[in-house]
């Protein structure tokens, strides 16, 4: 095998590995490209063959010569590329387009009339949709409703300090629930009360089709609803928290919703969730300094 078609097939491979790497699954390869692969390869004949040959014609200065540029291991690469970022790009429009889409079917959902009467705003969900760590709650609180968007109570506000432990911000995480409109409370002026199963149900495929679209690496379900929602699964939250379950071939953290850590303010109970944190920054491959692997211990 010539050498210059073994550099140009180990380039090739190598960059369609870090496009992999990537996560690029679909890459366009422009006309160009394909015509100039298409080119037979000229080999240059042994030094015998050429003296065995008859002499070549003369050719006059003024006559044309057909050159065909050669398809060199850098001009593929190079097309390669340019063809993997306009796929990229085009990827992340259309990912984001798919999301309006979805977001604007949200919020004119009527499915649970009872929940549509009595909201003040839909509360699709916050974040990247690029994230590769996506956080599922249970329902919007009255704060929440208030403002169209999850987590930003005092559950919330810890949670970002969670998201802020880890090194990330809530810009680099995406974060929904498992409802989109806050649970109704006829007759409450205050409080919130857990989904039911044919709300969750109801309302579910817009997660799904959230986590669809953003594919993130790693979920948290936070709570047992949120645990419900995803998996089915009606085990108590203390059984499951710790332990790595799969949501349609994600890694999924079930762990405790922030606002039983807001209930129970024990040492002991943060130091359990963060533990479930430092499980899911291992398997993003996040860095952990000292001072991350000691929050929350005893002195």
């Amino acid at each position: 095998m010539a050498a210059g078609y073994e550099q140009l097939l180990e380039a090739t491979i190598q960059h369609l590995e870090d496009l992999k790497g990537r996560g690029v699954r679909h890459v366009a390869v422009t006309p160009e490209t394909l015509r100039a692969l298409a080119q037979p390869v000229k080999l240059t004949p042994p030094a015998s063959a050429r003296t065995a040959a008859a002499p070549a014609p003369s050719i006059s200065a003024k006559t044309p010569v057909p050159v065909s540029s050669p398809v060199t291991p850098s001009i593929l690469h190079k097309s390669i590329s340019e063809a993997a970022t306009l796929t990229v790009t085009e990827s992340k429009n259309d990912k984001a387009a798919a999301m309006a889409a979805l977001r604007e079917r949200a919020l004119a959902c009527t499915r649970c009339p009872h929940l549509a009467a009595s909201r003040k705003h839909v509360v699709f969900g916050v974040g990247s949709i690029e994230a590769q760590l996506m956080f599922v709650g249970e329902a919007p609180g009255a704060d929440e409703d208030e403002l169209g968007e999850p987590f930003v109570g005092k559950a919330g506000q810890l949670l970002t300090k969670i998201i802020q432990a880890t090194g990330l911000s809530r810009a680099d995480v995406y974060i929904a629930n498992i409802l989109k409109c806050r649970p109704d409370t006829p007759g409450q002026s205050a409080g919130n009360r857990k989904p039911n199963p044919e709300e969750m149900e109801t309302c579910i495929p817009y997660l799904h089709e959230q986590i669809d679209l953003i594919r993130p690496k790693v979920l948290v379900a936070l709570g047992a609803t949120a645990v419900e929602g995803l998996l089915g699964k009606t085990v108590g939250i203390t059984k499951l928290r710790g332990n790595w379950q799969t949501y349609r071939g994600t890694p999924l953290m079930p762990t405790y919703h922030p606002a039983y850590l807001l209930r129970n303010q024990a040492m002991s109970q943060k130091r359990i969730v963060w533990e479930d944190m430092l499980q899911v920054m291992e398997k993003l491959e996040m860095p952990i300094n000292e001072k991350q692997k000691n929050y929350f211990l005893k002195a």
